[in-house]
């Protein structure tokens, strides 16, 4: 897999991620808990996405 392809998979898992977040919010009395875990691997992503974008 080249790095190329390897930032699409991780950007298509971003935003996957992004709809997910979405989603939680527009539910009412939503798991709070959940939420903050798909932030932290949104975090994870763009940090991995942004180390490989520089090489």
């Amino acid at each position: 897999m080249t790095i190329a392809s390897h930032l699409v998979e991780l950007r298509k898992k971003h935003d996957a991620l992004t709809e997910m977040v979405e989603q939680a919010h527009r539910i009412p009395g939503g798991d709070d808990l959940k939420i903050a875990d798909l932030k932290k691997q949104k975090l994870r992503l763009k940090e991995e996405i942004a180390r490989l974008s520089q090489h």
